[in-house]
Order: C-alpha cells, then structure tokens, then sequence
C-alpha cells in the first residue's frame, strides 16, 4: 500500500492550487487523485471550445437535478469537470472575485478569518494581471486577462444602454470598483485557456514530489477512531487503497465532496443509513446548504453582424481559425460572455444585486450521433442575459448508494425562498428597461422567443420558472462554521470531530458570492495549503 504525507481528491480549481502550495519546498510527498482523465484535447485549451466539452462524456459529469416542481418539473442539467483541471478547463472561463461584502458574509455566518480582508491579499498573491497592451501587474500563476482590445464591436450597445439608464460602468469589476458595465476578465494566457492545472498543477509536478493518478474513483475514507488514515479508490475493476501520513484534502467540489464523506459514513444518519452506509460519525450538514445561481437568456436577431456572422459560415471559421493559429487572437481565443456586469435592480438596493450577460452571439443546439453540437445561427443575433446574485433558497445533494460510479441524488429546491422569487422579478424589470433604451432597441430586428419588453412581472417569472437553468455555480455543501450544528468544517477547513482530513473548493463557501465561482474556489484551495504548511 504507497503511502504519502498529504493526499488530495480531486485535481480541480481548488485541488490544483492545494498541490502547487504543498508542493513547494519539496519536503512532502503528495498524492493528488483525480476521477477524470489528462487535459490533453486540443477543446479543452481553446477558449471557445467549452462549446465542444459541454456534453462530452470524457470531460464532463454531466450530472442531472430531480425534477423540481418549482421550475415545471424540469431536471436541471449540471455540467462539472471530469478531468485534470476540472470545471476550470471546461467552463466559459469568466474570472470574478466577488463582492468583498460576500465574503464580510461569510465571515459573519461564522467563518472567521475568511473576512474580504483576509482573502484579498490572497487573491493579489495568486494573480498575474495582463492589461490589454499587454502590461502585466502581480506575479501569481492565475494569469488574468483583459481581452477588452477584442471583444465584439456590437458591444457597444450594451453600454450605450446602460449609460442611458444611467447605471454606472466600471474598468474591471476585480478592481477598485465591482459594480457596473464592464468586459469580463478571463482566465487566458497568450490566446489559450489557463485552467487550475496549467497554472498550479503543472508546476506542482516539476517539482517531483507530486505523483498525479488519474481515473481514479475514490470509494471511501478509511480511519483509526478519529483518525483519517487513507482512502479506498477504484481504477477500472482494480481497486487500491492509500495510506495517508499527515492530512487528506477533500477537493472533489460541491457534488464530489460531500458525496465521499457520506460514502465514508459521516453525514446525517437518515441519508447514510438509505445508501446502505454504516455511520461512523454524526455530520447532519454534510451535502445541505445547497446554493447556486439560477440564470435566463433573452435571444434577439440583430440589425448589426454579430459573430454569428463571422463563425456559422465555413469561410468564417476558417478566418478565426487561421487568425487564431497565427496570432492567438480573435473569436476563438474569448469567452462567450464578452461583457456586462454587476448591478443594483432598484438605487435604494444597498450592493449590486443583479449580474448580467451579454453576448454578441445566438446559437443551436444540435444531436450528432452520440455527440451533442453547440453552433452559430445562420443569422446576426445577440443574447441579453441575467441572474440575481445572492439566491436565498438551499438545497441538498445525498448519496443513492455507497458506489462512486453512481451519481447522487441533486436536490437544488430553486425559489423555495420567498424573496428569491422578487430577485427574478427585479432582474427581469432591468433587463426590460435595457431593451427599451432606444441603444439596444436599435439593435434589436426580432425577438427569438419571450420578449421581456412585452412581458407583465407575473409573465417574466412565470417564463423564468420555464426556461431558467443554472448558471453553473453550486456550492455551499461542506459549508464553513463553528461546529457540527451549523457546518462540517472549522475555519481551517478541517472536518469536525475528524482529525487529518480537510475539505477545501467551492463546497465550503457558507454563502455563494455574486458572481462566477471559479476564482473564489482556487483561492480557497491556494489559502488551504497555506494554512496546511503553516500546521504542519
């Protein structure tokens, strides 16, 4: 049975980081093991190839919601990263820190030390800002980019629109000002898609202390009484055990995280107990806390070419494909979601409630076999978009059976909160206004479907609980606290009543923060193997 000083589940934006921190100085052995495979299709380093690895299999989880009630008895379709960098190397690659009142939040709910003072020197430590002349601050991995040089010119409109609204507009929403109109930031690095792996793991593992194992599904946690003393994992029909000499480190995300700790037997007894789980240790909030941001799209045929005009021809591809290979710029070195930002619905609102999208592209969503093809319409359009920021409802996500193959049961309970159902409202009032400014209204040829313009507050959530989904940013479920009764793990991250075992990605937000996780989630995992080393 091998055995290393720290082993991490989970090669993620938060176990990527983990490994980079516990790797350097060479002085300990470190295991990091992932059930996906290698990052090596050329999809998963083009910017835009996300729309290739939506529906793949070989990248993807591709998990699935119970029906909800709440949004007409739909099943929400949950995309994760199933592969060395996980959701980071398959998702539209937006980088958002957050609102510092989110994290004065969590700080508050019990998450001492977690306060905005105490993770933005975190965040300035782990960054490499790219300015779009191409001037760099900070020194970090993560590298940053300002893409604003690129982005479509129909953009335009959308801050012409704002502007005429009178809502404000910011350089960067990562910057001195998160509220307003803005280009989002992306995670790129000379054209290419810098994912959690390229920009921690690969350097984790030149330093020769990281051994990487990937298909591996871990079954179960072993432990000596309070012990955690190594895991059970599966590698096709082989199954090998792994001895652990100071720490585990739980990095499998809000869906893999609490799903391996029920395997283990810590949970809530009724759950473990109906997957057929002996418990080993009473953790009733294990998988609860359940929070994600519920997003909607309005689509438009536009007066103006948008990039539907430059990728759904073959002639078009070919361009930005050849403008891509020789210079790394163009359409395919974005993200879909080129601009739009943070806002409050109502001026007596006291932070942005409402985040917005939009892009200068509509597409089709196509069945080729037993592939499923994301492409541009034949014809110019745009897509205005929004979600509120702070969902109040909470869900949950429990095991069906102690096999890590099967998938668990994802209970999101979207709009169960009151007050969730007046954020729809609110963000759809704002979207309507938006597209009555005469700047968008310009743009507009024909709406594609519902027509916020033309839609009463009881129709545009009525069409929000058709058609909404998420915007894929679960989290919450091995929430941070001060004890067993509220959470699963301390401020350091360590799972109560369990020694040598940690939980560190997006699970252990105690609140979801306002905009796209990905950026939080590797500063939880680089804070975590700080505050590992500083243990130690």
């Amino acid at each position: 049975m091998e055995s290393y000083d720290y082993i991490i589940v989970g090669a993620g934006s938060a176990g990527c980081a983990v490994a980079d921190r516990l790797a350097r100085g060479g002085r300990h052995s470190v295991l990091v093991l992932e059930a996906g495979g290698r990052d090596t299709s050329p999809w998963l380093t083009l910017p835009l190839g996300y729309g290739r690895t939506f529906f793949d299999p070989r990248v993807n989880w591709k998990f699935e919601t119970e029906p909800e009630a709440s949004l007409g008895g739909r099943r929400g379709y949950w995309p994760r990263g199933k592969v060395l960098g996980g959701s980071s190397a398959i998702n539209a690659l937006v980088y958002v820190r957050g609102q510092p009142g989110d994290f004065d939040d969590w700080a508050a709910a019990g998450a001492h030390g977690w306060a905005w003072r105490d993770v933005a020197p975190v965040f300035d430590d782990m960054e490499s800002r790219v300015a779009a002349d191409g001037r760099r601050s900070g020194n970090g991995p993560v590298f940053v980019q300002d893409v604003s040089d690129q982005v479509h010119r129909v953009n335009r409109y959308f801050f012409a629109g704002a502007a005429a609204l009178g809502l404000p507009g910011t350089e960067d929403c990562n910057g001195a000002s998160f509220e307003g109109a803005t280009t989002y930031r992306i995670n790129t690095r000379n054209g290419a898609r810098w994912s959690a792996a390229r920009a921690f793991l690969r350097p984790a593992r030149r330093r020769g202390n990281v051994t990487v194992r990937t298909a591996a599904l871990v079954e179960r946690l072993t432990f000596e009484g309070g012990r955690a003393t190594g895991l059970q994992a599966r590698f096709g029909r082989r199954k090998r055990r792994f001895a652990v000499r100071r720490e585990i480190i739980l990095c499998a995300g809000s869906v893999g995280s609490p799903a391996i700790l029920q395997r283990s037997g810590l949970g809530a007894e009724e759950t473990l107990l109906s997957a057929g789980v002996t418990p080993k240790k009473a953790l009733p909030e294990v998988g609860r806390n359940l929070q994600d941001h519920l997003g909607i799209s309005y689509y438009f045929r536009a007066t103006e070419a948008t990039l539907n005009n430059q990728l759904a021809p073959f002639a078009g591809k070919l361009r930005a494909a050849l403008r891509y290979a020789l210079r790394r710029r163009g359409p395919l070195a974005l993200s879909v979601n080129q601009c739009g930002g943070f806002f409050r619905s109502e001026a007596d609102c006291p932070r942005p409630d409402q985040q917005l999208y939009f892009n200068p592209v509509t597409y089709t969503t196509t069945a080729r076999g037993t592939r499923t093809v994301i492409n541009p319409d034949s014809f110019a359009g745009f897509v205005l978009g929004f979600q509120p920021t702070r969902p109040q409802s909470r869900g949950r996500i429990g095991i069906v059976d102690a096999d890590p193959a099967t998938p668990p049961r994802i209970i999101p309970s979207s709009l169960s909160a009151p007050g969730d159902s007046d954020a729809v409202i609110a963000g759809g009032r704002l979207c309507r206004a938006l597209l009555g400014t005469d700047a968008i209204g310009n743009l507009i040829e024909a709406p594609m479907g519902p027509d916020p313009r033309r839609l009463s507050d009881e129709a545009l959530l009525e069409d929000f609980r058709d058609r909404s989904s998420t915007v894929f940013h679960p989290v919450g479920t091995c929430r941070i606290g001060t004890g067993p009764e509220d959470s699963v793990v301390d401020p350091a991250l360590r799972v109560h009543g369990i020694d040598g075992l940690r939980v560190a990605d997006a699970s252990v937000f105690p609140s979801i923060t306002s905009g796209n996780t990905n950026a939080p989630a590797m500063m939880v995992g680089y804070r975590a193997g700080n505050l590992i080393l500083e243990a130690a």
